[in-house]
């Protein structure tokens, strides 16, 4: 299959997010005095994975996740907080750093010379953007689709519609969607009749429901798929 459109999930596909975020998470809980042990990251981890959960499944609103984790967090060890305060102070945090996948640079340098790059992230505009600036990979993409400025999240077809009724001359049958998520990406792919590439760096066991085109375990694999012809 020849793609000429290439569309990138970004935190964990091409942003090492668990490692930002943790820095930033600890961070945040020390300005305001709490050390950020482990049993603190599994209730704040299963507060927001359950909110993100609401959200993709259109169930809460996209304010409702990010201003109520953190006060959702603390309440459980018994303290009241401001939860749009800490976000604020959660989301300067993590605005101002990013981690590389590896292979991630020098993907999109050699791939944007022969494909058209895009962005399809769950995630918030403003910081999405600033981490894709100061990561260096900013340029090699011709647009960024974030679920706050769509108004629709990943996977819903709403979200994958609006990303093909903005793209130029797109063409179904020539996209590609690379993400590391099941849910999210490659069940998007599967709603909206797009070609998938699942990366499966954690050896996950894989879905009966839900089936990519393709699946490796590392970004350079990719070259085999989609590299420049």
């Amino acid at each position: 299959m020849s793609y000429k459109i290439l569309l990138f999930d970004l935190d964990d596909t091409l942003l090492d997010f668990s490692v930002h975020e943790i820095d930033s998470l600890k961070k945040l809980f020390h300005q305001h005095g709490y050390i950020f042990s482990d049993e603190l990251f599994r209730i704040y981890d299963s507060v927001n994975k359950r909110l993100w959960s609401d959200y993709e499944n259109g169930d809460v609103q996209l304010d409702e996740v990010l201003n109520s984790r953190f006060s959702e967090t603390l309440l459980k060890m018994g303290k009241i907080v401001d939860g749009t305060e800490w976000e604020n102070q959660y989301r300067e945090l993590l605005g101002n750093g990013y981690q590389l996948i590896d292979g991630a640079l020098e993907l999109c340098q050699s791939l944007s010379i022969s494909h058209r790059l895009f962005v399809i992230t769950n995630g918030i505009t403003k910081t999405q953007i600033k981490r894709l600036k100061q990561s260096g990979l900013y340029g090699f993409f011709e647009d960024i689709f974030d679920s706050q400025s769509v108004g629709f999240q990943k996977p819903s077809k709403e979200f994958f519609d609006y990303v093909m009724g903005h793209i130029k001359d797109f063409n179904v049958s020539e996209a590609l969607i690379i993400g590391d998520s099941l849910n999210t990406d490659i069940k998007g792919g599967l709603l909206s009749g797009i070609d998938t590439c699942w990366i499966n760096r954690k050896s996950q066991k894989c879905s009966e429901e839900i089936k990519s085109t393709y699946t490796i375990t590392s970004l350079s694999e990719l070259f085999n798929i989609c590299g420049p012809k």
